[in-house]
């Protein structure tokens, strides 16, 4: 990505975590905004620890529907990284042995873990069909996004917990 427009995604995302959007919103916005703007994003959803199932629930996404809504702990890329508590990135899903296939025409990922409080609560998990589609600016981009969302979480005192 250009270094101008990823200058200016960083602004238009800083401007929503600044509005006055629910958490809910925030989170939609968010994915709609890294899907349009970030041409390989072709799936962004963020995922959050369901209460306290080993289990992960999807609470916002942008992209095609999935049926992938709960993933349990170890399942998939998702579920490795609610383990391992590391991002991880895959530059060619159809390698992986423990992957969730969500749509056939997906052939990379990346997770990052979203942390509250030093605890992995969730994470932002990106699609691409492009294979090799990753690299350290999105780790950094998303790792970004993520501690924002932390952030926000902190000061409007509303932990997304699920039941």
């Amino acid at each position: 990505m250009q270094k101008k427009k990823l200058e200016k995604l960083y602004t238009t995302l800083n401007k929503l975590f600044e509005s006055n959007l629910n958490f809910n919103e925030l989170l939609t916005r968010i994915c709609e905004t890294l899907k349009k703007e970030v041409e390989h994003y072709d799936w962004v959803g963020f995922y959050f620890k369901n209460g306290n199932k080993k289990e992960l629930k999807l609470k916002a996404f942008a992209g095609l529907p999935t049926d992938h809504e709960i993933i349990p702990f170890g399942k998939g890329i998702c579920g490795q990284v609610a383990e391992s508590h590391q991002n991880f990135i895959v530059d060619n899903v159809h390698a992986q042995d423990n992957y969730i296939a969500c749509n056939i025409n997906v052939k990379s990922e990346i997770v990052i873990p979203l942390f509250y409080n030093e605890e992995n609560i969730g994470q932002i998990d990106i699609d691409s069909n492009t294979l090799n589609a990753f690299t350290k600016a999105d780790e950094e981009l998303l790792t970004y996004v993520n501690k924002k969302v932390s952030n926000y979480i902190k000061a409007k005192n509303t932990y997304p917990i699920f039941n």
